[in-house]
């Protein structure tokens, strides 16, 4: 398998298919690069090249202990696209991976960055503070990590069967297989990798890293967002960088490049060709 060794030994896995410009994906928690399946294949046929990474502690990536922190997912990033040299890159971020997308470009400059697309993603920051009195509950994330120690594999069947794609919305058919595969994704992945990741994407505020940005944003949220609300991430990131565009997705779920893929993956080309 292919994978680079970041500056503090963590086996990195990624994917690198095609040739021309590239678009690189960031996953969301607890998943892997194979949640990109729809979007690589269509944009490799679009003449693109696709590359997408497991997380440290993800997939098929090192189960190292520490480092489970956006620093890092940040810093690995980096550490990837200097190995492969990328340039004139699209970075593609969903949920967890949208926080990696921007902080990677505020920590590492955009020298090598086109574009940047969040979708469904965590920016601005997704605990609720002073600062942010319409963010949710530390409560609610405390209530994530004593799941996943529990009994994580319960927790990401019930998650990916209900609020994770909106299979419990009246007249939403639950799709089984992706179900299956969500789980099977998260339960290749490390409990404590797992476990660290909850803060990161929770408690990290992005507001900063977001007013760096000057490449042109797409931001992508489905007003029926169960995981990531609406009102309180999409809208705001928009605003907080340079040059940023909302796409609002009526109805749409948490995880919307699966299961309405078509209509995301049109939506990013236009703007990656636009």
């Amino acid at each position: 398998m292919p994978t680079i060794t970041t500056s503090d030994g963590t086996e990195i896995f990624y994917k690198d298919w095609g040739t021309g410009q590239p678009i690189v994906f960031s996953h969301g928690w607890p998943l892997s690069a194979d949640d990109w399946d729809s979007q690589m294949l269509f944009f490799l046929r679009q003449g693109y090249r696709v590359i997408a990474h497991d997380r440290r502690g993800h997939g098929r990536s090192a189960q190292v202990a520490d480092g489970h922190d956006m620093d890092h997912y940040a810093d690995d990033l980096a550490a990837l696209t200097a190995h492969l040299d990328l340039h004139d890159a699209v970075h593609v971020g969903h949920s967890t991976g949208g926080g990696e997308v921007a902080h990677y470009i505020a920590r590492h400059g955009e020298s090598r960055v086109a574009k940047a697309v969040l979708i469904s993603a965590v920016p601005p920051i997704m605990v609720q503070t002073e600062a942010n009195p319409g963010g949710l509950p530390k409560s609610v994330f405390d209530g994530l990590q004593d799941q996943v120690a529990k009994n994580r594999s319960v927790f990401y069947r019930d998650l990916a069967s209900t609020a994770f794609y909106g299979f419990n919305r009246p007249g939403v058919e639950a799709q089984e297989a992706i179900i299956e595969n969500w789980w099977r994704q998260g339960m290749m992945g490390s409990i404590k990798a797992h476990y660290d990741g909850i803060v990161a994407f929770s408690q990290t505020d992005f507001t900063e890293d977001l007013k760096k940005i000057t490449v042109p944003v797409l931001v992508m949220h489905g007003d029926d967002d169960q995981v990531v609300p609406y009102e309180d991430s999409g809208p705001l990131s928009a605003k907080l960088v340079q040059n940023g565009t909302l796409k609002t997705y009526a109805g749409f779920p948490h995880g919307m490049p699966t299961t309405q893929a078509e209509t995301i993956n049109a939506d990013l080309l236009a703007f990656i060709r636009g």
